[in-house]
């Protein structure tokens, strides 16, 4: 038996992604959204409602996307409930640190293991100051910490989270559970 919910924006799971812009000043700002993914090879695509970040966006063409972790989780949940036009002060509340790209015109926050530098190709579907965000990939940035002695990306040790929106709960990324590409060839 099955039960209807009508219609929910229950993608599970959602990544939680962190937006990092610079606004007309130079300042940075970060914002936590769920709702992206791939869009084409090397581009991804974010939709965005009216937000100091989607005003940042269209202003300097740039921005980064950091995946949130277990131990950033508070000041990504921070980031995503507090307005930089409310709180100035937003950054430094939250505890992020944060660089200059060398890529692209945003800021990398530094508490987060992988980064994104993104330049904007365009937004499409816009309204109400929003729209679906569609960047290049210029360069992904990641922190030492998650690398193997080979130099490549090992993601179990970043403790990435996603977004359950059904219960509106973070969750850490769990084990392997077969291999991509090989488990469905068993029933070749």
């Amino acid at each position: 038996m099955r039960k209807d919910f009508g219609s929910q924006t229950w993608l599970c799971p959602m990544p939680v992604l962190i937006i990092g812009t610079y606004n007309e000043k130079g300042e940075p700002d970060a914002m936590n959204a769920a709702w992206g993914g791939t869009y084409d090879y090397n581009q991804i695509i974010i939709s965005l409602s009216s937000h100091q970040t989607t005003d940042n966006i269209r202003l300097k063409k740039a921005f980064t996307v950091s995946f949130a972790t277990k131990e950033t989780v508070t000041a990504s949940d921070y980031v995503g409930i507090v307005s930089f036009k409310d709180e100035p002060n937003k950054i430094k509340k939250s505890g992020l640190k944060y660089e200059k790209s060398k890529h692209v015109d945003a800021p990398i926050f530094t508490n987060y293991p992988l980064t994104l530098e993104c330049e904007l190709i365009e937004i499409i579907n816009e309204g109400e100051g929003g729209g679906n965000v569609i960047a290049k990939i210029i360069n992904v940035s990641v922190d030492e910490s998650i690398l193997d002695k080979d130099g490549k990306v090992v993601p179990d040790k970043a403790h990435f989270i996603t977004f359950d929106a059904i219960k509106a709960e973070y969750k850490e990324i769990g084990e392997t559970v077969a291999l991509a590409f090989r488990e469905g060839a068993k029933l070749k």
